[in-house]
């Protein structure tokens, strides 16, 4: 991997801050922040996906790949969270110094997978529930199901796999929000759909792809997200994990046009699986 050819990212690219907008009688308002990290707005509280606000994606905050965009909601424009899905342990999903920031200032329930309980709770979290696959939680005001995901976890040589991954569906007003986490492609998709209902709209990763000899197994490439798409019969998707670390080898740009292609030889509308500008907002029901 280390051998690879790497395309020349630009060093930072500018993200107009954007103020969430108001929930105003919808289901659920969804948000991308950047990265991995969506505001879902509900009647019922605010939840964040995977927040990630430091600098770097990696230890200390000092290593790792550099943040190339700005998150486009600040921090400190964010609303009341009520829960955080953290669906695995890696650096640019869960972010140690991000969870210390909404520990300390909005106390929020925590929902992840399996054996991250331990971390979770030690920056600050006294509400954490762990689930395994399929396993729907108990402690939120919204139903939330952890979903299966082709993955892996470590932060460091030694802990390889000793926490479980995947992904979340949550139900609000009557919309079902799919939450990928990080996955490759696998058989799991029509599943979810079909055992636990139709998808409004799904929040799937198309970035993070390059070399496929080494990246196929964890990170979908964005013709496997619209197969995804298909496979779970979203009414609507949305992408992530694109243009905001450098992971890997592909170029800053490429998952978004390869998408657009990926849609058009699939005759999928761009209505039916959007790319996102940072801080655009998606309103359901």
């Amino acid at each position: 991997m280390l051998l690879e050819p790497r395309a020349r990212w630009p060093s930072h690219i500018d993200v107009t801050p954007r103020q969430p907008p108001a929930l105003d009688g919808a289901a659920a308002v969804v948000t991308f922040i950047g990265h991995s990290t969506f505001l879902i707005q509900t009647a019922a509280g605010n939840v964040l996906t995977d927040p990630m606000y430091s600098q770097r994606a990696g230890p200390f905050n000092m290593f790792g790949p550099r943040r190339v965009r700005q998150p486009a909601v600040p921090f400190d424009a964010l609303p009341p969270i009520s829960t955080v899905l953290l669906s695995h342990n890696h650096y640019d999903h869960c972010d140690l110094p991000t969870l210390r920031m909404l520990a300390a200032r909005f106390d929020p329930l925590v929902v992840t997978p399996l054996g991250n309980g331990p971390l979770v709770r030690s920056t600050g979290f006294g509400r954490v529930e762990e689930l395994d696959w399929w396993q729907e939680g108990k402690l939120s005001a919204l139903p939330i199901t952890l979903t299966p995901a082709q993955h892996f976890s470590a932060r460091g040589p030694l802990d390889r796999n000793r926490a479980l991954w995947g992904g979340f569906t949550l139900v609000t007003g009557g919309a079902h929000i799919f939450f990928a986490g990080d996955t490759g492609y696998a058989p799991f998709f029509p599943d979810i759909r079909q055992r636990l209902g139709p998808i409004d709209l799904a929040l799937l990763p198309i970035g993070a792809y390059e070399p496929r000899w080494f990246m196929k197994d964890v990170h979908m490439n964005p013709a496997e997200a619209v197969q995804a798409h298909v496979d779970l019969d979203a009414s609507q998707s949305a992408s992530m994990h694109f243009g905001t670390f450098q992971l890997t080898t592909e170029g800053i740009d490429e998952p978004v046009r390869a998408l657009e292609a990926a849609c058009r030889s699939r005759n999928i509308p761009p209505s039916r699986f959007r790319t996102l500008d940072f801080g655009e907002s998606v309103r359901l029901g």
